[in-house]
């Protein structure tokens, strides 16, 4: 109806000067007026310029006083001839009319505010600011300085009016004609597509979005990380249990049960099932004595090491946990060198902040031969972070109980402009190693990284509980760019 009545009034008019009188004219709905004349527009059959208005129009306390008047009028007509006392009329009117009538009524010297009564000064006034407000609600022009009062009740406030002007366009015709969009076989069976007039096909346009899945920014990075082992010849370990065996995690590498990682404080432990069934009896005696009296030119660490301890069960700490086992599996067969690696989550009872969390992932990467070197480990770390876009690296000595001797590796950012710790390594203590049944000649070289630090530098991602966690934004996974290695360049 609003179409029909725009193109037909064209056909006898020049234009259509404003939208908004327009639709009042027609008794149309003026949004429906501008939806048509938009559309209209777009297709060419009209010209539209956009016209803006600044109208004034009621608040909820103003269409309030529209209707029942202002409370400066209520108060007087609620006033007798013979006065009444203040907590009476304010009991007649309520709290928030009497107060502002009362203000408004002693400002126009309306009334008198006795200290028992209030009474009348006059008799009878007009409603001035009723009527102000009927006119603006009609859309009618009023004085700059009734505009201001009423301003000033915050009984009006100011809102923009968007409408159109609207001329006949270059496809004009008193009839809008619907473009085809799909030749079909009728119309060749027909003929009449001939007549047809197309929807022009616009090729800018994007499609409707596919909703699919998104990898995490994590996984971006692990499956590159995952390539960059594989291409360096080494096999990656199976790391599908969570839970572990103190054992397993701490008494095989060779750590003391005294050992502070080892307290409750630090570790989540289970409590049901509280404890392993089943460990290895032959190598577990071996790893006891090695505690507590040392050999292969140690002396142990001198305490009475507990079964009931290595039994209790946790949630991994480490994913060295994988490397004992798969050594220890390693020793009992004829050996073989043999490269591994593993990037999973492990577990750990830490206070979480913007750069710790309590769930993390761990990256991790050994080598088992013959007659390896500490120099090797260091050529092997060149190479592995030199495919990560890190070709600047320094080592400082540190401490593992597993590892000695042990280097933290530190790389040089570009961005930071700084040094920036990037991971842990060393070489397996004899004391680990020799109690699963390794040739005395054969090394293990180690080291190990966070997923999530490399990670956060390659998104510049400031905080870990924004990539990783219940609280991650799910956008993330959708905007972030495909995973391109190269930790210095970002």
């Amino acid at each position: 109806m609003a179409e029909e009545a725009i193109l037909c009034y064209l056909e006898k008019n020049v234009e259509i000067s404003d939208s908004g009188l327009f639709a009042r004219e027609f008794g149309l709905d003026h949004n429906e007026v501008v939806n048509i004349i938009k559309s209209l527009n777009g297709f060419r059959y009209v010209d539209a310029e956009d016209i803006k208005k600044e109208k004034w129009i009621l608040t909820g306390e103003g269409e309030i006083y529209a209707a029942t008047g202002s409370p400066e009028v209520q108060l007087l007509l609620a006033i007798p001839p013979e006065g009444i006392p203040r907590e009476e009329l304010q009991k007649k009117l309520g709290p928030s009319v009497f107060k502002i009538g009362c203000a408004q009524a002693a400002k126009n010297k309306w009334v008198e505010m006795g200290k028992q009564l209030i009474s009348r000064k006059v008799q009878h006034v007009d409603d001035k600011v009723k009527n102000l407000l009927l006119q603006i609600k009609d859309g009618k022009e009023i004085h700059d300085d009734d505009v201001k009062a009423l301003k000033a009740r915050k009984l009006i406030v100011s809102q923009t009016w968007k409408g159109y002007s609207v001329k006949k366009g270059p496809s004009y015709a008193p009839r809008r004609k619907k473009a085809a969009t799909d030749l079909t076989r009728e119309n060749l069976q027909r003929g009449d597509w001939r007549e047809l007039e197309f929807k022009e096909y616009n090729f800018n346009a994007k499609g409707q979005p596919l909703e699919c899945g998104h990898l995490h920014p994590l996984l971006k990075v692990r499956q590159q990380l995952k390539n960059i082992f594989r291409q360096m010849g080494f096999e990656e370990m199976p790391t599908n249990n969570f839970v572990e065996s103190s054992f397993w995690n701490f008494d095989a590498l060779f750590q003391p049960q005294q050992h502070p990682a080892r307290d409750a404080h630090d570790t989540f432990f289970l409590q049901a099932p509280s404890s392993t069934k089943e460990l290895p009896e032959d190598y577990v005696e071996r790893v006891k004595q090695v505690h507590e009296n040392g050999g292969y030119g140690s002396k142990g660490y001198g305490y009475d090491w507990k079964r009931e301890e290595a039994n209790k069960n946790l949630l991994r700490t480490h994913t060295t946990a994988v490397s004992s086992r798969m050594l220890y599996l390693l020793a009992r067969k004829p050996f073989a060198p043999k490269n591994y690696f593993s990037i999973d989550r492990v577990f750990r009872n830490e206070a979480v902040d913007r750069t710790h969390l309590a769930e993390f992932h761990q990256i991790e990467g050994l080598i088992c031969d013959r007659g390896l070197t500490l120099g090797d480990l260091i050529g092997v770390l060149y190479d592995f972070f030199s495919r990560l876009g890190m070709s600047k690296l320094r080592f400082k000595p540190a401490y593992n109980p597993y590892t000695e001797p042990s280097m933290e590796i530190f790389s040089y950012h570009e961005g930071f402009k700084k040094w920036v710790e990037v991971g842990n390594s060393g070489m397996f203590r004899p004391e680990m190693l020799r109690p699963m049944g390794l040739p005395e000649d054969v090394r293990v070289i180690a080291w190990g990284l966070s997923l999530e630090r490399p990670t956060m530098i390659l998104y510049g991602v400031d905080n870990i509980r924004d990539l990783f966690g219940h609280k991650v934004d799910l956008g993330l996974m959708k905007k972030n760019p495909i995973c391109r290695l190269g930790i210095d360049a970002c």
